[in-house]
C-alpha cells in the first residue's frame, strides 16, 4: 500500500460522482484550498485525526499517483513533509480501491483497513 496515495472523501459525494460519471471536485476544505488533499499510508490516519475528527460518512479513496500525471504536486506541508495534492478534480475511476472509515466513538479513532499502523513513517 505505501506506493498509493490517500483521500478521505465523504461517502455520499464520491457515490454520486460515481453513478453519474462526474468528476469528483473534493471536500469544501479541498474546493478553498484550489486542490485535493492526499496523503501517504504513513501520513493518512494522522491526516484523519487532524482533519476528519468525528466524521461518521467517510470512505477511504486508494490511487496510484503515476496515473494522476502533471496535476499532482509534492507539497510540503505538516512539519515540512511532503503531501500530495491534485491540482483538478479527480475521475472516479482511477480509485485502485475504496474502503468504509468508520468513526469508533469508544476508541475516538477512525478504523483503517489492515495494512495501515497508526504512527508509521516512511
Amino acid at each position: 500500500m505505501t506506493d498509493l496515495i490517500f483521500h478521505m472523501a465523504h461517502q455520499a459525494d464520491w457515490e454520486r460522482c460515481r453513478q453519474t460519471g462526474a468528476p469528483y471536485a473534493g471536500s469544501a476544505d479541498d474546493l478553498r484550498d484550489g486542490f485535493i488533499h492526499f496523503s501517504t499510508a504513513a501520513q493518512i490516519q494522522v491526516s484523519a485525526a487532524k482533519h476528519r475528527f468525528g466524521q461518521t460518512d467517510l470512505l477511504l479513496i486508494a490511487v496510484d499517483p503515476q496515473r494522476l500525471g502533471d496535476a499532482l504536486k509534492w507539497e510540503a506541508s505538516r512539519g515540512d513533509q511532503l503531501f500530495p495534492h491534485l491540482y483538478g478534480a479527480l475521475d472516479t475511476q482511477l480509485a485502485a480501491a475504496t474502503w468504509p472509515l468508520p468513526w469508533n466513538d469508544n476508541a475516538s479513532v477512525h478504523e483503517f483497513p489492515g495494512g495501515f499502523e497508526h504512527g508509521a513513517s516512511s
